[in-house]
């Protein structure tokens, strides 16, 4: 099409927003469903440490999708994403998180220092409901707050008629903010919401039309030739370190749950380990299969068991697999949602309490939710995961779920980390190791380079 870029011109862009609930992932969803809707070859990133609006990146697109985090990933694996993301593709759209410049208490991890490290370009999106002038200024002091950071074009979000769209494109123009998008306000696209987040995007049956709606709403008030001519060439190096990157593999065949129970994964641990030569299988619990035999390591990562604690009690045959694996002293791994999975009961919100594999001797509970949020630094107590003692991870914990109660550490029963903060604040113990079986609440996201 004409007013498609040449290859010369393609590269990545970062969607950012001046803050939260500004509409980026919907505006970063319908420009990935219209740029494959006009045969683009299109990947997509998303800052930080969020799994779930990834699952509607790669519905909106059909292909790539990697968390990009400057907390919690080393140089390497940073650089190793950003040419993943690359290869093979024309495009790269990377969503942001909170506001440009929000990030950790560390002062890492905001979409700001993702784009000065990958010195990609950034597009602002800036609601401007209930404003005209003042959208100016807002981008005038994003544009000028940080030099390492080049905003690049400015999307007005839910504008309430055209009078208003040109009022508050004057502004941000004058602020010295190109103008691309100019969308109204669309409230059949806005996405159902529950305690962690979206719903996931496997869930929603009506997925294909909010994706077609929403790319309609983005190329009706986008000019299209200026949106592609903002993508540029990520200045990333290529030399990367020879000790391999993400996580070293627990084994060399990695059996994998996957399924509404079991969906958060970060695809840039499972791309590490086939990199490093082992071989990942997936299996789905709530089908009724359990782990292959051949696997010589099982990970089940975070989820929401909670939501199926029902249907997984009774899933005898998946239970059975994991016990035959711990009993041959196969490493077992479970990830939050995974980690309640290992112990041996499971209370969901409406106060009904369920069996599970009873690996671990802890009952967990979500009838009383209490947030835990934030980066950890986890160092490992014990021989797991394929690393040896006192090897350093970052991760990040987010969940309402909680351990009722939990046998006392002992020689047999260790904790799995001991954890601090972002600011280094000490937590103490977390998770449990006992013999080849360990989880905890805690999503790794990278080991800490040597």
């Amino acid at each position: 099409m004409a007013d498609n870029p040449s290859p010369a011109q393609a590269g990545g862009l970062i969607v950012a927003g001046a803050a939260s609930n500004t509409g980026k992932t919907t505006i970063t969803l319908a420009a990935l469903r219209a740029m494959v809707r006009r045969g683009l070859r299109v990947s997509s990133g998303k800052v930080g440490p969020d799994y779930i609006d990834p699952t509607y990146h790669r519905a909106a697109s059909g292909a790539h999708c990697m968390n990009l985090d400057s907390f919690a990933m080393s140089e390497d694996t940073l650089g190793r994403i950003a040419g993943k993301l690359a290869s093979g593709f024309d495009f790269t759209l990377i969503e942001g998180v909170m506001g440009l410049f929000d990030g950790s208490a560390a002062g890492t991890g905001s979409t700001a220092d993702i784009a000065g490290r990958l010195g990609l370009p950034v597009l602002l999106v800036l609601d401007v409901s209930g404003q005209s002038a003042s959208a100016g200024a807002i981008a005038h002091g994003f544009r000028t707050f940080d030099e390492k950071v080049r905003i690049v074009g400015t999307v007005l979000n839910r504008v309430a008629s055209p009078r208003h769209g040109e009022l508050c494109r004057a502004a941000v123009e004058d602020a010295g903010c190109p103008v691309v998008s100019i969308l109204p306000e669309e409230s059949s696209i806005v996405r159902e919401r529950r305690h962690l987040g979206l719903r996931l995007a496997g869930e929603d049956p009506e997925l294909k039309r909010f994706m077609e709606s929403a790319a309609d709403w983005f190329e009706g008030g986008t000019d299209w030739p200026a949106f592609t001519g903002l993508f540029e060439a990520p200045g990333v190096s290529n030399n990367h370190s020879t000790r391999g990157w993400g996580l070293i593999p627990p084994g060399g065949h990695i059996a994998v749950a996957s399924d509404l129970a079991f969906s958060f994964v970060y695809p840039h641990l499972l791309a590490a380990w086939k990199d490093s030569g082992a071989r990942v299988s997936f299996f789905s619990p709530l089908a009724g299969e359990d782990p292959t035999p051949s696997a010589d390591a099982i990970y089940l990562p975070g989820g929401y068991p909670e939501l199926h604690a029902e249907a997984l009690s009774r899933r005898s045959d998946f239970f059975g697999g994991l016990h035959r694996a711990a009993e041959s002293g196969i490493p077992v791994y479970g990830e939050c949602g995974g980690y309640m999975t290992l112990g041996r009961t499971l209370t969901d919100a409406s106060g009904r309490t369920h069996q599970m594999a009873g690996l671990l001797p802890v009952d967990f509970t979500i009838d009383r939710p209490r947030r835990h949020l934030g980066y950890r630094r986890a160092v490992l107590q014990g021989p797991a995961l394929g690393e040896s003692t006192s090897a350093l991870f970052y991760a990040h914990e987010f969940h309402y779920a909680s351990a009722a109660h939990a046998e006392p550490y002992s020689e047999t029963l260790k904790p799995l980390f001991e954890i601090e903060d972002a600011t280094g604040e000490k937590l103490g113990p977390a998770g449990h190791l006992k013999s080849s079986v360990a989880g905890s609440f805690v999503h790794i996201i990278d080991r800490a380079a040597d």
